[in-house]
This record gives C-alpha cells, sequence and structure tokens, in this order.
C-alpha cells in the first residue's frame, strides 16, 4: 500500500520561494585580488572531482553490504547530493565561513541563499579565485560528510529519518568543525592546528558520528544472531574504490586553492600513501594467515587516502609512505578488534574512517613542515592532541544528541519486518536487478533469494 506526505515538497517549494526575497546583511563580499585563471581551471576541476566521490562511494558502500540493501544504501549516498547542495546555499556556507561569531560558527545571515557571493575573489578564503567557486569546492566536501557516516548503520534505518538527520548533522556538526578549522577566525585555526583537507573536518567527524549511529541503533538481527555477512557485489566495490581514488586528488591537492607547488606535494602524498596503505593491508592480512582479498586492498586504499587527508600539503612523499603503512596496519587491528565486540558498525567506518582520521590528525602534528613533533617544536603536536579530543566529544556527543532529537521526530529504526525483506524493498519498492518501482510484499522474503547475491557479483 502506498503512503503518500505532501510535507518535504511543501517545504522545499517554500524555501525556494522565501530565497527569492532573502537579503544579506552586506551586498557584496570584500574583493580580494585579481583572479588568476589558472586557480580557477584547477579548483573548478577539483570541485568536479570531489564531487565524483559521492557517487564512487554509493558504489563502495553498495557493493558491501546485502543484496537486499544495495539501492538503498547507494541512495543514501547519493541522495546527499540533492539534500546538501540545498543547503549548503540556503545557510550551510554561512555558517562554515560566515563573519565568525567567537570563532565558533559563522553568522547564518552572510550569506543566506548564496547572496553575497559573487564571482569576485576574497582577501581572507580565496585570494585568487572567485567566491562562487570557492564555495562549491567546500560544498563538494559537506556532501561526502554525512554520506560516509550510512555505511555505520546500513541495513537497518529509516530513509525519511535518515533525511532529516543529515540536516540536523550538517548545520550543528559539520558546519561548525568546519568553521573552527578552515576559517581563518576559527578558533583551532587560530591555535595552529592543521588540517590540510579534512582528516579532522570530514573524516574524524563523520567516524566518531558512525559510532553513535551504530550505538544508537542498536545490532541488526543477523548480527545478533551472528549470520555470516557476504558483499553483495564485489566488482562494486573495486569501482568504488577506483572512483575515489580519482577524486581524492581533487580532494587532496584540490584545498591547495591553487594550482602551485603545494597541489602537486599534496597530489603525489595521496597516491603514495593510498599506494601503502592498500599493500600494508593485504600484506598485514596475508602475515597473519589470510589470504590477500580485493575487500582488503580496497578498504586499505581507502584508509591511506583518509589518514593522508590533514596531512597532504605539509609533508613529504616519503612521510606520506609512512603514514599510509602505519594507518593500514591500525585501522586493521581496529577492525579487528571491532569484529570480536558486539559493535555493529555495518562496513567499519568507524575502524576505517575514525581510526584513519585520528591516525592523520596525529602524523600530521608529528610530520608537518616546518612546525611538526620531528622539527624540534612540540606546539603543534600537543594542539593536535587537544584538538583530537575536542572534535572527538564534540562529533559523538553532538552527533548522539542529533540522533535523539531526529528520532522522537520520525523513528530512526526500521521495523523488524521491513529489515527482514530489506530495505530496496521496504523504503524504496526497488530492488538491484528489478526496473521499475514494485510493490513489496507485507513481510515475505524478496522474489529473489539471497543465494542470488553471489552470482550477481
Amino acid at each position: 500500500m502506498k503512503r503518500s506526505t505532501s510535507l518535504p515538497f511543501v517545504l522545499l517549494s517554500l524555501l525556494a520561494i522565501v530565497g527569492l526575497f532573502v537579503s544579506a546583511t552586506s551586498a557584496k563580499a570584500p574583493a580580494g585580488g585579481p583572479i588568476d585563471s589558472g586557480d580557477v581551471a584547477w579548483m573548478m576541476t577539483s570541485s568536479a572531482l570531489v564531487l565524483l566521490m559521492t557517487p564512487g562511494l554509493a558504489f563502495f558502500y553498495g557493493g558491501m553490504v546485502g543484496f537486499k540493501n544495495v539501492v538503498s544504501t547507494m541512495l543514501q549516498s547519493f541522495v546527499c547530493l540533492g539534500v546538501i547542495s540545498i543547503l549548503w546555499v540556503c545557510v550551510g556556507f554561512s555558517l562554515a565561513f560566515g563573519d565568525s561569531i567567537g570563532g565558533f560558527v559563522g553568522n547564518p545571515l552572510t550569506y543566506p541563499f548564496f547572496n553575497g557571493v559573487g564571482d569576485a575573489t576574497h582577501p581572507k578564503l580565496s585570494a585568487t579565485v572567485p567566491l562562487f567557486v570557492f564555495a562549491m569546492f567546500q560544498l563538494k566536501f559537506a556532501i561526502i560528510t554525512p554520506a560516509l557516516i550510512t555505511g555505520s548503520f546500513a541495513e537497518r534505518v529509516r530513509f525519511s529519518s535518515y533525511l532529516l538527520f543529515i540536516i540536523l548533522f550538517s548545520v550543528f556538526i559539520y558546519s561548525p568543525l568546519a568553521h573552527w578549522t578552515w576559517h581563518p577566525e576559527g578558533f583551532l585555526n587560530k591555535w595552529g592546528v592543521k588540517d590540510f583537507a579534512g582528516g579532522t573536518v570530514v573524516h574524524m567527524s563523520a567516524g566518531w558520528a558512525a559510532l553513535a549511529g551504530a550505538i544508537f541503533l542498536n545490532r541488526r538481527e543477523s548480527h545478533i544472531n551472528g549470520h555470516t555477512h557476504s558483499p553483495a557485489n564485489l566488482p562494486f566495490v573495486v569501482l568504488g574504490t577506483g572512483l575515489l581514488w580519482f577524486g581524492w586528488f581533487g580532494f587532496n591537492a584540490g584545498s591547495a586553492l591553487s594550482a602551485n607547488g603545494v597541489a602537486t606535494m599534496a597530489f603525489a602524498t595521496t597516491n603514495t600513501a593510498a599506494a601503502a596503505a592498500m599493500l600494508g593491508w593485504i600484506f598485514f592480512d596475508w602475515m597473519r594467515g589470510n589470504r590477500p582479498s580485493a575487500l582488503g586492498a580496497c578498504i586499505g586504499a581507502v584508509v591511506g587516502l583518509v589518514a593522508i587527508t590533514p596531512a597532504a600539503g605539509f609533508v613529504t612523499i616519503r612521510q606520506s609512505l609512512v603514514i599510509g603503512l602505519a594507518a593500514s596496519v591500525i585501522s586493521n587491528l581496529a577492525v579487528h578488534w571491532k569484529t570480536k565486540s558486539t559493535l555493529d558498525d555495518t562496513l567499519d567506518v568507524f575502524p576505517c574512517h575514525g581510526v584513519g582520521g585520528m591516525v592523520g590528525m596525529i602524523a600530521t602534528g608529528i610530520f608537518a613542515k616546518e612546525v611538526g613533533l620531528v622539527y624540534g617544536t612540540s606546539t603543534t603536536f600537543l594542539y593536535h592532541l587537544l584538538a583530537l579530543v575536542i572534535v572527538s566529544v564534540f562529533a559523538f556527543f553532538g552527533s548522539m544528541l542529533l540522533y535523539k532529537v531526529t528520532d522522537m521526530i520520525i523513528p530512526l529504526r526500521v521495523t523488524p519486518e521491513q529489515e527482514k525483506i530489506g530495505l530496496d524493498l521496504s523504503q524504496h519498492g526497488e530492488t538491484a536487478l528489478d526496473v521499475g518501482p514494485i510493490e513489496p510484499p507485507a513481510v515475505a522474503e524478496p522474489a529473489r533469494k539471497p543465494e542470488l547475491a553471489s552470482t550477481a557479483a
């Protein structure tokens, strides 16, 4: 039986109408220096590369879940392209990069609905490219961050409540963290905390939110019963990894905000760390008596990309080799520990993104050029340890509160019957092999047996 609700469409329509009448506190952002066409070309290319990472993440996660949850898992990543894009234009960019309020958050009235964001440079945010380009580049980071969280509670979250949660997360967790770290007046930025491309803002925040989500939504029935989890489609995982690796060059090298030597160094360190972590993961598995697997190679590569993110433009290629290898071993051990516990983080988001982000943050404090521990100064390293604690507490407990608020408005967890038939049918009326929407059965298993998952792979 079809269920309809007009509220989401009405709210979106009202938002579009309100945008026609909103004016910024200042008609125009302060202008910076002249535009550099080479920097503009590189930053627009980087923005496109980072956008591609979200569909890549959809394939990466979608291939790892069970067959009856492939579509729902992929959509949870893909829908962030729509939800967060609108939210960023309305208020997100202002909260992250608007006029600072005490170093904690941006003034939401600075750039409402992108009013005041123009084609001129900005003296503090985008010295050589239009503020429009900078805002759209930063949008792609805001999109992928809530998408990363979804792997922790895959196969059991209600789609409508998930949409509400990612809106709340972006407003109350991601945007303030971005302001703390990347805005010139942000308090972590003033402390000298270095996060080149989002190890703290993106991966640590997503990792801790993922852990909170796995705890709040409790275990899947299949996890409680000890059923073996088999990925639905390993080629999807490999394809997703390739898209992520490719897009990550924009993610990291683009964060130089210019086509310069720092960008080229970030490009090189990104690739080196990913390669070291991929090999480190499968060789470490091999050393422990396990066979080297395609899944392990893919996870290892992503862990390396995560770990090098905060350090990419601050370290040498030789140091990136160490960072990638260390992150792969530490995250591998964290995944092993998680499998021995009762924590049901479906796709190991916290051991890979959360732990990987923390390894990268600490490594940045150790190796960052001229200010790292290895260069004889401890100030940056100690501030990184302090920031790690602050960000972890804020992201975990803040996300836990948002889960509770969301659950009070719309229950987060699907019913046992919906979980049993899978979210593809129960939430969307679709399956990975069917064309067009179909009516889900009330309680019965999907028409195709789960054994077909391995065949499809």
